[in-house]
């Protein structure tokens, strides 16, 4: 924990009040957990997906 506090203290949250980093944090937290969970749900129904490419060749394949 002592090198997340370092961190967070170099960075540019640092010289912030205990409530902007938390928010800060949260909304980090957030996003990274919605990336993840994105790619868990892409990843699981990826034998259900389809590709197309014809726009790269304009449909002369």
């Amino acid at each position: 924990m002592d090198v997340v506090n370092e961190i967070i203290s170099q960075s540019a949250i640092g010289p912030l009040s205990r409530w902007y980093k938390s928010a800060v944090l949260l909304v980090f937290s957030s996003i990274v957990v919605a990336l993840f969970t994105m790619l868990v749900i892409l990843l699981s129904n990826a034998s259900h997906l389809t590709t197309n490419y014809s726009y790269l060749f304009n449909g002369n394949i």
